[in-house]
Protein backbone atom coordinates (compact mmCIF):
# COMPACT_ATOMS: atom_id res chain seq x y z
CA UNK A 1 0.00 0.00 0.00
CA UNK A 2 2.75 2.49 0.93
CA UNK A 3 4.87 1.58 -2.39
CA UNK A 4 1.47 1.87 -4.41
CA UNK A 5 0.79 5.49 -2.11
CA UNK A 6 4.74 6.17 -3.19
CA UNK A 7 4.23 5.85 -6.95
CA UNK A 8 0.92 8.19 -7.58
CA UNK A 9 3.33 10.53 -5.67
CA UNK A 10 6.15 10.65 -7.76
CA UNK A 11 3.58 10.46 -10.64
CA UNK A 12 2.39 13.46 -9.53
CA UNK A 13 5.45 15.43 -8.16
CA UNK A 14 3.88 16.33 -5.26
CA UNK A 15 7.06 17.86 -3.49
CA UNK A 16 6.20 20.94 -6.25
CA UNK A 17 3.10 21.16 -4.63
CA UNK A 18 5.63 23.80 -2.96
CA UNK A 19 5.26 26.49 -5.76
CA UNK A 20 1.21 27.09 -5.45
CA UNK A 21 -0.07 26.05 -2.07
CA UNK A 22 1.51 28.91 -0.50
CA UNK A 23 0.09 31.08 -2.84
CA UNK A 24 -3.34 30.03 -1.87
CA UNK A 25 -3.21 29.64 1.38
CA UNK A 26 -1.84 33.76 0.97
CA UNK A 27 -5.03 34.09 -0.82
CA UNK A 28 -7.41 32.53 1.73
CA UNK A 29 -5.96 34.29 4.60
CA UNK A 30 -6.52 37.60 2.26
CA UNK A 31 -10.06 36.89 2.63
CA UNK A 32 -10.11 35.55 6.76
CA UNK A 33 -7.34 37.88 8.24
CA UNK A 34 -7.64 41.27 5.74
CA UNK A 35 -11.29 41.38 4.40
CA UNK A 36 -13.21 40.14 7.63
CA UNK A 37 -14.28 37.01 7.27
CA UNK A 38 -14.32 34.79 9.95
CA UNK A 39 -11.68 31.42 9.68
CA UNK A 40 -13.04 28.05 9.59
CA UNK A 41 -11.18 24.88 9.95
CA UNK A 42 -13.76 22.90 7.60
CA UNK A 43 -12.91 25.85 5.03
CA UNK A 44 -9.24 25.49 5.31
CA UNK A 45 -8.99 21.85 4.71
CA UNK A 46 -11.52 21.80 1.75
CA UNK A 47 -9.53 24.67 0.17
CA UNK A 48 -6.03 22.41 0.51
CA UNK A 49 -8.17 19.45 -0.56
CA UNK A 50 -8.82 20.91 -3.73
CA UNK A 51 -5.41 22.26 -4.44
CA UNK A 52 -4.36 18.38 -3.23
CA UNK A 53 -7.04 17.05 -6.20
CA UNK A 54 -6.85 19.68 -9.05
CA UNK A 55 -2.72 19.30 -9.02
CA UNK A 56 -2.78 15.73 -8.76
CA UNK A 57 -4.90 15.90 -11.87
CA UNK A 58 -3.58 17.79 -14.04
CA UNK A 59 0.02 16.79 -13.55
CA UNK A 60 -1.16 13.08 -13.63
CA UNK A 61 -2.94 14.05 -17.06
CA UNK A 62 0.27 15.53 -18.28
CA UNK A 63 2.19 12.80 -18.14
CA UNK A 64 -0.58 10.15 -19.40
CA UNK A 65 -1.20 12.48 -22.63
CA UNK A 66 2.96 13.00 -22.85
CA UNK A 67 4.00 9.53 -22.68
CA UNK A 68 4.68 8.34 -26.21
CA UNK A 69 6.68 11.99 -26.10
CA UNK A 70 8.62 10.97 -22.94
CA UNK A 71 9.30 7.20 -23.97
CA UNK A 72 11.23 8.86 -25.91
CA UNK A 73 12.91 11.45 -24.33
CA UNK A 74 15.94 10.73 -22.78
CA UNK A 75 15.60 12.96 -19.52
CA UNK A 76 11.59 11.64 -19.15
CA UNK A 77 11.39 7.90 -20.28
CA UNK A 78 12.06 7.12 -16.37
CA UNK A 79 8.77 8.64 -15.55
CA UNK A 80 6.47 5.79 -13.95
CA UNK A 81 3.83 5.07 -16.72
CA UNK A 82 6.85 5.35 -19.95
CA UNK A 83 8.68 2.71 -16.98
CA UNK A 84 5.82 0.63 -16.78
CA UNK A 85 5.47 1.64 -13.16
CA UNK A 86 1.74 2.69 -13.19
CA UNK A 87 0.25 1.77 -16.52
CA UNK A 88 -1.27 4.26 -18.57
CA UNK A 89 -5.30 3.23 -17.73
CA UNK A 90 -4.84 3.39 -14.06
CA UNK A 91 -3.50 7.09 -14.18
CA UNK A 92 -6.24 7.38 -16.46
CA UNK A 93 -8.71 6.55 -13.45
CA UNK A 94 -6.64 8.30 -11.05
CA UNK A 95 -6.77 11.91 -12.89
CA UNK A 96 -10.79 10.67 -13.09
CA UNK A 97 -11.11 10.19 -9.65
CA UNK A 98 -9.10 13.57 -8.79
CA UNK A 99 -11.22 15.52 -11.20
CA UNK A 100 -14.17 13.82 -9.78
CA UNK A 101 -12.87 14.28 -5.72
CA UNK A 102 -12.13 18.48 -7.46
CA UNK A 103 -15.77 19.06 -8.49
CA UNK A 104 -17.64 17.58 -5.15
CA UNK A 105 -15.02 19.12 -3.31
CA UNK A 106 -16.24 22.73 -4.18
CA UNK A 107 -19.72 21.90 -4.12
CA UNK A 108 -19.21 22.09 0.04
CA UNK A 109 -17.85 25.50 -0.61
CA UNK A 110 -19.76 27.21 -2.19
CA UNK A 111 -21.99 27.83 -5.45
CA UNK A 112 -19.44 30.20 -7.53
CA UNK A 113 -16.74 27.52 -7.19
CA UNK A 114 -18.86 24.58 -7.91
CA UNK A 115 -19.62 26.73 -10.91
CA UNK A 116 -16.45 27.74 -12.09
CA UNK A 117 -14.54 24.33 -11.41
CA UNK A 118 -15.26 22.97 -14.55
CA UNK A 119 -13.52 26.00 -15.73
CA UNK A 120 -10.85 25.36 -13.89
CA UNK A 121 -9.95 21.65 -14.91
CA UNK A 122 -10.31 23.22 -18.32
CA UNK A 123 -7.12 25.56 -17.81
CA UNK A 124 -5.54 22.68 -15.31
CA UNK A 125 -5.72 20.10 -18.06
CA UNK A 126 -5.74 22.04 -20.96
CA UNK A 127 -2.11 23.02 -20.53
CA UNK A 128 -0.98 20.13 -21.60
CA UNK A 129 -2.12 20.75 -25.31
CA UNK A 130 -0.51 23.63 -25.24
CA UNK A 131 2.93 22.81 -26.06
CA UNK A 132 1.42 21.23 -29.36
CA UNK A 133 -0.03 24.93 -31.03
CA UNK A 134 2.22 27.38 -29.24
CA UNK A 135 5.23 28.59 -27.64
CA UNK A 136 3.56 30.49 -24.96
CA UNK A 137 2.20 26.80 -23.51
CA UNK A 138 4.31 28.21 -20.59
CA UNK A 139 1.83 30.94 -20.02
CA UNK A 140 -1.11 28.71 -19.89
CA UNK A 141 0.69 26.79 -16.69
CA UNK A 142 1.41 29.93 -14.89
CA UNK A 143 -2.73 30.78 -15.70
CA UNK A 144 -3.45 27.21 -13.85
CA UNK A 145 -1.26 27.89 -11.26
CA UNK A 146 -2.73 31.50 -10.58
CA UNK A 147 -5.75 30.24 -10.06
CA UNK A 148 -4.39 29.09 -6.71
CA UNK A 149 -4.93 32.24 -4.61
CA UNK A 150 -7.77 33.93 -6.34
CA UNK A 151 -9.56 30.43 -5.80
CA UNK A 152 -9.21 30.41 -2.22
CA UNK A 153 -9.90 33.82 -1.97
CA UNK A 154 -13.50 33.20 -3.23
CA UNK A 155 -13.60 29.84 -1.55
CA UNK A 156 -14.17 32.22 1.66
CA UNK A 157 -15.87 35.17 0.12
CA UNK A 158 -17.99 34.42 -2.78
CA UNK A 159 -16.40 37.05 -4.98
CA UNK A 160 -13.31 38.85 -6.36
CA UNK A 161 -11.54 41.52 -5.19
CA UNK A 162 -8.39 43.59 -6.78
CA UNK A 163 -5.13 42.48 -4.33
CA UNK A 164 -6.07 38.76 -4.63
CA UNK A 165 -6.58 39.40 -8.61
CA UNK A 166 -3.04 40.70 -8.27
CA UNK A 167 -1.48 38.04 -6.48
CA UNK A 168 -2.21 35.62 -9.14
CA UNK A 169 -1.51 37.99 -11.80
CA UNK A 170 2.04 37.61 -9.62
CA UNK A 171 2.58 33.92 -9.95
CA UNK A 172 1.42 34.01 -13.59
CA UNK A 173 4.64 36.02 -14.55
CA UNK A 174 6.79 33.68 -12.23
CA UNK A 175 5.59 30.33 -12.41
CA UNK A 176 5.67 30.73 -16.55
CA UNK A 177 9.30 32.86 -16.18
CA UNK A 178 10.81 29.62 -14.41
CA UNK A 179 9.06 27.30 -16.31
CA UNK A 180 10.88 28.90 -19.13
CA UNK A 181 13.91 28.32 -17.48
CA UNK A 182 13.35 24.81 -16.70
CA UNK A 183 12.43 23.51 -20.56
CA UNK A 184 15.76 24.96 -21.61
CA UNK A 185 16.88 21.60 -20.72
CA UNK A 186 14.40 20.41 -23.93
CA UNK A 187 15.43 22.47 -26.32
CA UNK A 188 16.94 20.07 -28.60
CA UNK A 189 14.76 17.62 -27.98
CA UNK A 190 11.80 20.14 -28.29
CA UNK A 191 12.52 20.93 -31.76
CA UNK A 192 13.55 17.59 -33.00
CA UNK A 193 9.69 16.90 -32.54
CA UNK A 194 8.28 19.87 -33.34
CA UNK A 195 7.36 20.41 -30.01
CA UNK A 196 6.69 24.61 -28.98
CA UNK A 197 8.39 26.64 -26.43
CA UNK A 198 9.90 29.87 -25.59
CA UNK A 199 13.44 28.11 -26.12
CA UNK A 200 12.53 26.50 -29.34
CA UNK A 201 11.39 29.93 -30.35
CA UNK A 202 13.83 32.82 -28.97
CA UNK A 203 16.85 30.45 -28.53
CA UNK A 204 18.37 30.00 -25.02
CA UNK A 205 20.02 33.60 -24.68
CA UNK A 206 16.55 35.01 -25.81
CA UNK A 207 14.67 32.68 -23.98
CA UNK A 208 16.12 33.83 -20.78
CA UNK A 209 15.56 37.56 -21.36
CA UNK A 210 11.99 36.75 -21.81
CA UNK A 211 12.11 34.76 -18.66
CA UNK A 212 13.63 37.80 -16.95
CA UNK A 213 10.93 40.14 -18.17
CA UNK A 214 8.46 38.14 -16.53
CA UNK A 215 10.15 37.75 -13.46
CA UNK A 216 10.41 41.92 -13.42
CA UNK A 217 6.82 42.29 -13.71
CA UNK A 218 6.64 39.62 -10.58
CA UNK A 219 8.88 41.59 -8.55
CA UNK A 220 6.85 44.74 -9.79
CA UNK A 221 3.74 43.21 -8.60
CA UNK A 222 4.99 41.82 -4.67
CA UNK A 223 5.76 45.48 -4.51
CA UNK A 224 2.23 46.81 -5.81
CA UNK A 225 0.72 44.52 -3.83
CA UNK A 226 2.33 45.82 -0.65
CA UNK A 227 1.26 48.88 -1.57
CA UNK A 228 -1.97 48.62 -2.45
CA UNK A 229 -2.97 46.15 0.53
CA UNK A 230 -1.18 48.66 3.17
CA UNK A 231 1.27 45.69 4.27
CA UNK A 232 3.87 46.33 6.73
CA UNK A 233 7.60 45.17 7.27
CA UNK A 234 7.02 41.46 7.29
CA UNK A 235 5.56 41.68 3.99
CA UNK A 236 8.32 43.65 3.00
CA UNK A 237 10.65 41.34 4.09
CA UNK A 238 9.37 38.24 2.56
CA UNK A 239 8.69 40.43 -0.92
CA UNK A 240 12.41 41.56 -0.23
CA UNK A 241 13.31 37.98 0.00
CA UNK A 242 11.15 36.76 -2.98
CA UNK A 243 12.60 39.16 -5.46
CA UNK A 244 16.49 38.26 -4.52
CA UNK A 245 14.87 34.70 -5.40
CA UNK A 246 14.39 35.26 -8.68
CA UNK A 247 17.24 37.33 -9.70
CA UNK A 248 19.35 34.89 -8.30
CA UNK A 249 17.85 31.87 -10.65
CA UNK A 250 19.08 34.60 -13.54
CA UNK A 251 22.45 34.52 -12.16
CA UNK A 252 22.30 30.57 -11.66
CA UNK A 253 21.23 30.10 -15.27
CA UNK A 254 23.36 30.97 -18.64
CA UNK A 255 22.48 29.85 -21.96
CA UNK A 256 25.68 28.23 -22.76
CA UNK A 257 25.69 26.90 -18.95
CA UNK A 258 22.14 24.57 -17.82
CA UNK A 259 24.76 22.79 -15.30
CA UNK A 260 22.10 24.48 -12.24
CA UNK A 261 18.60 24.74 -13.94
CA UNK A 262 17.31 22.08 -11.08
CA UNK A 263 18.73 24.44 -8.23
CA UNK A 264 17.14 27.21 -10.33
CA UNK A 265 14.09 25.76 -10.75
CA UNK A 266 13.63 23.90 -7.00
CA UNK A 267 15.53 25.52 -4.46
CA UNK A 268 14.88 29.05 -5.07
CA UNK A 269 11.65 29.43 -6.25
CA UNK A 270 10.65 26.84 -3.08
CA UNK A 271 12.10 29.41 -1.01
CA UNK A 272 10.66 32.24 -2.65
CA UNK A 273 6.81 31.21 -2.80
CA UNK A 274 7.68 29.53 1.50
CA UNK A 275 8.94 32.92 2.74
CA UNK A 276 6.39 35.23 1.00
CA UNK A 277 3.70 33.24 2.04
CA UNK A 278 4.97 33.08 5.41
CA UNK A 279 5.74 36.42 5.62
CA UNK A 280 2.79 38.03 3.97
CA UNK A 281 0.62 35.83 6.20
CA UNK A 282 2.00 36.82 9.43
CA UNK A 283 1.73 40.26 8.18
CA UNK A 284 -1.78 39.87 8.35
CA UNK A 285 -2.21 37.99 11.26
CA UNK A 286 -0.42 39.76 13.49
CA UNK A 287 0.24 43.58 11.99
CA UNK A 288 -3.16 44.70 10.57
Amino acid sequence: MITTVNKYLSLVKFSHTIFAMPFALTGFFMATARAGYSFSWQLFVLVVLCMVFARSAAMAFNRWLDVDIDKINPRTAKREIPAGVITKNNALLFIIVNCALFIVTTYFINTICFILSPVALIVVLGYSYTKRFTALCHMVLGLGLSLAPIGAYLSVTGHFAALPVLLSCLVLCWVSGFDIIYSLQDEDFDRSQALNSVPTWLGKAGALHFSEGLHVVAGALAITIGWMGQFHWLYAIGAAVFIIMLISQHLLVKPNDLSKVNIAFMTTNGIASVVFAVFAIADMLFLA
